[in-house]
Parts: C-alpha cells; sequence; structure tokens
C-alpha cells in the first residue's frame, strides 16, 4: 500500500483523547488513557496487542456498544459521543457490522434465517443468499448451525453483520476459537468483503500474523497506543500461516 493513501482518504472515525475508566469495587481500571486515532474509509486496520491491552474497549467504543468516561470520538460528521441510548441503537443498526469471537447464531435457524434476522430491520440490506455466497456458503445456506464446522458458523456470523451492507466492520478475535486453516477462510473472508465492498475493516488479534493482512497495524498496550506501522505490501489471508 502506498504511504500516502490514508492522508488521501476520508476519515471515517477520529476519536481523540478517549479515557475509560471502569470501577470494580474501590477499584478503579483504566481501560483506555488518551488515545487517539483515525480510521480512514476503505482501510483494513489491525488492532494488535496482548489481553488486556484496551484493545475490545476501544472497538466497543467506536462501535457504539459503550461510552468513554472522557474525549470525543467523531463518526463522519457525527460526535457519537454525544448520542443518547435511541441514537447509539440507530447507529449501530444502520451503519456499524460486528463479528465476535463466538458466533452467536440461533440453534434453530438455518444459515440463511440467521442472516434474515439482520436483513429484516436493515435499511439497505443485500438478499441473506448474497451475503452467504460472499462467504462461499452458497451451497450451506439451508444447514442449521449444529450442522455446520466452527470456520462455517463463523463464516455465517460475518454473512450476518455484512448483509444489511454496513460502512464499518467490526471483528473482535474473529479466529480466536479457530484451528489455522480454518481462521484462515475466516479471514479470507473478511479481506474478501472489505476489498469488495469497501467496508471499512477493523480486526481486533493478538496473534502478530494477522497483522500482515492489514494496510495499517495499531499497536496497543497498557491502554495506550505505542506505535502504528503501515504495511507496504498486503498478504493475502491465504499466505498466513501460525
Amino acid at each position: 500500500m502506498s504511504s500516502t493513501r490514508s492522508t488521501q482518504l476520508e476519515s471515517v472515525f477520529a476519536a481523540r483523547k478517549i479515557t475509560k475508566v471502569y470501577h470494580m469495587g474501590e477499584v478503579d481500571v483504566h481501560a483506555l488513557r488518551g488515545v487517539d486515532l483515525d480510521l480512514y474509509r476503505g482501510e483494513f486496520v489491525v488492532l494488535l496487542g496482548p489481553s488486556g491491552s484496551g484493545k475490545s474497549t476501544l472497538l466497543n467504543i467506536l462501535g457504539g456498544l459503550d461510552t468513554p468516561t472522557a474525549g470525543s470520538v467523531h463518526y463522519l460528521d457525527n460526535e457519537l459521543t454525544n448520542f443518547d441510548d435511541a441514537e447509539l441503537t440507530r447507529y449501530r443498526r444502520d451503519h456499524v457490522g460486528f463479528v465476535f469471537q463466538f458466533y452467536n447464531l440461533i440453534p434453530s435457524l438455518t444459515a440463511r434465517e440467521n442472516v434474515a434476522l439482520i436483513t429484516e430491520i436493515a435499511s439497505n440490506p443485500m438478499s441473506p443468499s448474497d451475503a452467504l455466497a460472499m462467504v462461499d456458503l452458497g451451497d450451506r445456506e439451508d444447514h442449521f448451525p449444529a450442522q455446520l464446522s466452527g470456520g462455517e458458523q463463523q463464516r455465517v456470523a460475518i454473512a450476518r453483520a455484512v448483509a444489511k451492507q454496513p460502512d464499518v466492520l467490526l471483528c473482535d478475535e474473529p479466529t480466536g476459537a479457530l484451528d489455522v486453516e480454518t481462521g484462515v477462510l475466516v479471514l479470507d473472508a473478511i479481506q474478501k468483503i472489505n476489498r469488495n465492498l469497501g467496508t471499512t475493516t477493523a480486526v481486533i488479534t493478538h496473534n502478530a500474523v494477522i497483522a500482515e493482512m492489514a494496510d495499517r497495524v495499531i499497536h496497543l498496550s497498557g491502554g495506550e497506543i505505542t506505535s502504528v506501522d503501515k504495511n507496504s505490501q498486503v498478504c493475502e489471508a491465504s499466505e498466513l500461516t501460525w
């Protein structure tokens, strides 16, 4: 990737001096300590760091699942930190797709029906069948979760997240419960969506190998961003091994 790409693209997120403190009884836990972060339209970013470094907290704030103790977050022209609960709900529904480590599929629904849960409430969805085809599960759409492997279930979860055609895809340890071969298939699906739909994509991981497929790698430790790297050459997901 060209080193000038990020400065030429539209800023999707601008977070400034984000602090998050959790009150655990008499103890204050500082999850984030004055984080500044920009994410740009269409880029693929990996947030890399050990457990407890603040990755998930930061992702949850960007996605409107949590609010900072101090600081501001802008999504395009909107200041998320001024949104009330109803506005945050609309923001999550209309603009953000989430993928978590655990798939959260409904066991009694087929793959297509699990995806349809989202498309029925989205304002501009693709069809469940098209979403499943994007993650190479077009031939499995009538299968129930119990009939699918872990990697297939995660790809259904990805299809569900992108079926509403979100502007942003936020993935928290999407390969954390998977073996290498299966994890690569899941990452390939995420990479394909980023490229084909232009979805701004952020992936949380503690696995440094995954950083090789990112445009930028944001390193976190102790609730702070310690460095930001740009990859001069982006790896294909299929080339990764760990």
